[in-house]
């Protein structure tokens, strides 16, 4: 009875020691459910690289913004209750306009099929729009596009990282001008609630607050300038133009 238990007990701990080693390799590389074997699932293969199913949505997603933010720039257009209000709207239907260019293009050369009405949602923003007046219109129209930017800026950014299809990258980087700019000239009305932004998005934020303390109220100490050291000869300028200003201009797309 004794060699048999031990036998048992020798089997037993052969057993748990090839589990042990085989246990990471089935539950991060082989095991359906994780994040890369999600992204294979999710992908198809085009001659530009492989299209993601989060490429997908961010095509679907830029051609929903035009289908409900085009009809309220001409709204904004046609009211023009300010200068502000109006160019901010003159924007919106250029820059969705050439947007919506692009991203049918785009689709059309990867196969997807993409929408032709507004989301329920995004159609109760435009009611919203045309139900309100006076004070109340400017700041539902600054409020309700420049939060609709706010959040496809971030899922912009996240795809244009992490794509690998060249058509979709292209797109991500016209979209973010786009968006950056519309964001710019919603903000320049004067009406857009910040502080109901900042705390839409801690609502939905599971993260701890990181960074540096707050201030003490003393004066900290000036920073080191950070640049090349040596005799270095660059000869590019930094990306940004005038304060306020979004360089949007950019190629026709190709088929």
């Amino acid at each position: 009875m004794r060699r048999v238990n031990g036998t048992a007990l020798i089997i037993a701990a052969l057993v748990a020691t090839l589990g042990a080693i085989a246990f990471p390799v089935w539950s991060y590389a082989d095991r359906s459910g994780t994040g890369p074997a999600n992204l294979a699932a999710g992908s198809v293969a085009t001659r530009w690289g492989p299209l993601s199913a989060a490429d997908r949505d961010l095509l679907v997603k830029v051609r929903l913004a035009g289908l409900w933010e085009i009809p309220a720039g001409q709204q904004a257009v046609e009211r023009a209750p300010t200068e502000a209000i109006k160019a901010a709207g003159d924007h919106l239907i250029v820059g969705h306009t050439d947007l919506d260019r692009r991203v049918r293009t785009t689709a059309a050369q990867l196969g997807v099929e993409l929408p032709n009405q507004p989301t329920a949602q995004q159609q109760g923003w435009l009611r919203e729009l045309t139900e309100a007046g006076g004070e109340t219109y400017q700041r539902k129209f600054a409020n309700l596009l420049r939060v609709s930017h706010g959040k496809v800026f971030g899922v912009i950014a996240q795809v244009r990282d992490s794509t690998r299809n060249s058509l979709i990258r292209q797109l991500a980087t016209d979209a973010n001008q786009t968006v950056l700019d519309h964001i710019t000239m919603l903000e320049a009305t004067g009406l857009v609630d910040f502080d109901a932004i900042a705390n839409g998005a801690a609502a939905t934020s599971t993260a701890s607050p990181t960074g540096p303390p707050p201030p003490s109220g003393a004066t900290p100490r000036e920073p080191v300038p950070a640049g090349p050291s040596g005799d270095v000869s660059a000869t590019s300028r930094p990306s940004p133009g005038p304060p306020g200003a979004i360089n949007t201009g950019r190629a026709e797309p190709q088929m």
